[in-house]
């Protein structure tokens, strides 16, 4: 029986596996000609989404955001409107065009579909309920680390 990896390599491919994620991930938003900051916020947007949340969730500035969202609004990607309970806050909206482009910047993410192709569908199975068991804990060492909640 061989002995079971230690959390330390585990930590290591998690790492490594995210790099890689996220490298096909700006490469095939390049081919959209979005940074991959630009698509990762585009990737947020599955409703409205106010700019400060946007700021916590991509863990920048506030007045980054702004010049992120200004470049995305510009391509007609997303658009900005007031929220519905407070008039004051300005929330992002992705647009037809730009909910297009994300699903296509994922559908192009090559070396992660044909990583995910080498398993079959039961240990795709398990390993997403593995992932999802690790995700609130995760997500929740994130929001005491910035002292935000997460908006998106």
């Amino acid at each position: 029986m061989s002995t079971p990896p230690s959390k330390a390599r585990l930590l290591e491919l998690v790492a490594a596996l995210g790099t890689a994620q996220w490298q096909d991930f700006a490469t095939a938003a390049a081919r959209h000609g979005l940074t991959s900051v630009q698509a990762k916020l585009l990737a947020q947007l599955k409703g409205p989404v106010p700019m400060r949340g946007l700021a916590t969730v991509l863990v920048c500035d506030a007045s980054n955001v702004t010049g992120i969202v200004d470049r995305l609004e510009a391509r007609g990607l997303v658009r900005r409107e007031p929220d519905p309970c407070d008039r004051r806050v300005k929330n992002v909206v992705a647009t037809d065009e730009g909910r297009e482009t994300i699903r296509r910047v994922r559908a192009e993410m090559q070396a992660t579909h044909s990583a995910l192709d080498t398993l079959d569908e039961q240990e795709r199975t398990v390993l997403y309920g593995l992932l999802e068991r690790l995700r609130p804990g995760l997500e929740h060492t994130g929001q005491e680390r910035t002292g935000h909640e997460r908006h998106a």
